[in-house]
């Protein structure tokens, strides 16, 4: 369904040490980077998309996050949801929801919320049952 999402950043440098580790422990590998655009993205081993992409704004305007635009990254189980949350925290993250059953969502929800160091919200979760 999805070809790419794109998270507009400011300090590119800065943004590639929060997004590598983070999306390193998701299972995702870096496609690209182009430092002087700037630019990166990552994809899953061996799937041409979607990709995760960063970088900044092609109108050369400033990078700012919305209220309400967030992207959900999903991860293999609970504990790699936890330790994606716990990492992006350590990696300059503020947390905006901690790791947790959400059964709003349904009953195997298990999420965790959090906001990268420019303010852009993501979600890291498992659909699947513990």
């Amino acid at each position: 369904m999805l070809s790419h999402v794109f998270v507009g950043v400011n300090d590119f440098d800065h943004a590639m040490a929060f997004y590598g580790p983070v999306l390193a422990r998701l299972g995702l590998v870096l496609r690209f980077t182009d430092p002087s655009r700037p630019w990166a993205g990552w994809q899953t081993p061996g799937v041409a998309r979607p990709l995760f992409l960063i970088g900044k704004p092609f109108d050369e305007h400033a990078a700012h996050p919305g209220n309400g635009p967030m992207n959900a990254l999903l991860a293999v189980d609970r504990a790699a949801v936890d330790a994606v949350h716990a990492l992006a925290l350590h990696q300059g993250g503020r947390c905006e929801g901690p790791p947790g059953l959400r059964p709003e969502y349904h009953a195997n929800y298990y999420g965790a919320y959090f906001r990268d160091p420019e303010g852009n919200k993501l979600c890291v979760c498992c659909h699947d049952a513990a």
